[in-house]
């Protein structure tokens, strides 16, 4: 009897429903046979969104990547036919980056711990920070060093890219800034003083908005954050409100700026004048880190995998523009936050100063959150030696990354979103693979902790410094 009924089963349909990453039904109630995949849904999805190029989608039940006939799927899970199946689709990057498996080069140069490592926008150039008060441009085609910027009086504890790749800022424990010419290594101007301790963070205004770059934003130990004009040289507001030290700052697509302080809230500040706007209230002790769904957008501003250059700012602001409301889509930028408090919040600032999810799971405290390129997946990387990854949109917990044997301090992403870079105290750097929620690559090498790691916007490369003075580069 029992083989009968599972027999006048498979002739069945299974009712679905589209969905896109914001919940936003697609095509209304739909009765699919059994034997659907994966394939046959990106079929049916490139026909109800009208696209006339074809593109790739994953589709999530639950969170889970569906990777199977609906049919197998409702059998594995035991869900009951009679119920509506939701099912989430997401876009995919059309171009793929390979993992980094090998050490291509070890550069040698600083004589001090390496505390930050940078890409330029277009992946072509690289900048280091270090305890031995220098900033160094690298050739990477060469794989050589090819400029040592001079002129700070303490450690280099931050750098920042503008996002026309035409500037690069350093911060110091001093509290200065220089901003450098990277074509020349030579400083362009005079430092910029104004903070009374030392640098914690630096954000640029994004290209969409302003083209070319002139404004960017720093965050201080000292309680406040600065917005610095680089034609002008100075500073031309000054964020006061913090009661206690700025750990993080972003300025963000919609142009405000969000600064994350040791006083546990996050403050939102409009640019023209540097009122504040928004408080975002929560934490139970302090903000560590800050991240964006629209940061690779931001960071990259014209450029993408294909290496295409500008020849005007106005061109540069134009696509920036178009590449960012195509990330954003209708939905508003979202903010995550990381704590002391060993918890992070997914906030839609634009939308609420409550907190739209609170996302629990660390042991420790979180030191690092990232947003995927794609806007799809948060990652968060903890002194409980684990790495987790979280649903972009809802901020619902999907899977644990554990292999580091000591706190992990930064991450990155490769630009398809499909692969997460880790650096940790235990001298290693791993890569995790998204889909399968397994370790991709082990890379060992670094003789000490391993403080900074970035994965170029071109994909190509990886680049990773810390204790030990050497940079090192990483290859597919």
């Amino acid at each position: 009897m029992e083989v009968e009924t599972e027999q006048g089963e498979t002739g069945k349909s299974v009712m679905c429903v589209l969905t896109d990453p914001e919940g936003i039904t697609l095509g209304g109630t739909m009765f699919l046979p059994q034997n659907v995949g994966p394939i046959q849904l990106q079929q049916i999805v490139n026909t109800l969104l009208k696209n006339e190029e074809k593109l790739p989608y994953a589709f999530y039940i639950s969170n889970q990547e569906l990777l199977v006939p609906l049919g197998n799927y409702l059998e594995k899970n035991k869900v009951s036919m009679e119920k509506t199946l939701s099912i989430v689709y997401q876009p995919q990057a059309v171009f793929r980056i390979r993992p980094v498996n090998r050490c291509s080069a070890t550069i040698a140069g600083h004589t001090e711990a390496v505390l930050s490592v940078a890409f330029s926008p277009d992946g072509r150039r690289l900048a280091s920070g270090s305890g031995d008060t220098t900033v160094r441009l690298w050739d990477l085609n060469t794989q050589t060093p090819m400029f040592t910027c001079t002129g700070h009086k303490n450690w280099v504890l931050c750098i920042a890219w503008s996002p026309d790749g035409k500037h690069l800022v350093s911060g110091s424990k001093s509290g200065e800034l220089q901003c450098w010419d990277p074509q020349t290594g030579k400083p362009a101007g005079n430092p910029l003083i104004g903070h009374k301790k030392w640098i914690t963070g630096i954000s640029w205004e994004p290209v969409h908005l302003n083209a070319p770059c002139r404004r960017f934003v720093s965050a201080s130990k000292d309680g406040d954050a600065r917005i610095w004009d680089i034609s002008l040289k100075k500073c031309v507001i000054c964020l006061s409100g913090h009661t206690l030290a700025v750990t993080c700052v972003k300025w963000g697509g919609d142009g405000v700026i969000y600064t994350g302080s040791q006083d546990c809230t996050i403050k939102v500040w409009e640019t023209s004048q540097g009122k504040l706007i928004r408080e975002l209230k929560g934490h139970g002790h302090w903000v560590n880190s800050l991240a964006l769904s629209t940061e690779y957008v931001l960071r990259t501003g014209a450029f993408d995998h294909t290496g295409k250059q500008y020849s005007s700012p106005e061109e540069m602001k134009k696509v920036a523009l178009e590449r960012y409301n195509k990330m954003k889509g209708n939905a508003p930028e979202r903010l995550v936050s990381g704590s002391d408090d060993f918890t992070m919040f997914l906030w839609e600032p634009a939308v609420s100063k409550h907190h739209k999810v609170r996302m629990t799971g660390h042991q420790q405290l979180v030191n690092h959150v990232y947003f995927s390129p794609d806007g799809q997946w948060v990652a968060s990387a903890s002194f409980d030696k684990s790495v987790k990854l979280w649903n972009g949109t809802t901020g619902e917990f999907v899977a644990a990354f554990r292999g580091h044997v000591g706190p992990v301090y930064q991450i990155s992403w490769s630009a398809d979103s499909r692969l997460l870079l880790s650096g940790s105290k235990d001298s290693t750097l791993k890569v995790w693979d998204i889909r399968t929620k397994k370790l991709k690559q082990d890379l060992p090498g670094h003789a000490d902790e391993v403080f900074a790691v970035d994965w170029s916007p071109d994909g190509e490369k990886v680049a990773s410094g810390g204790k030990d003075r050497v940079l090192k580069l990483w290859m597919g």
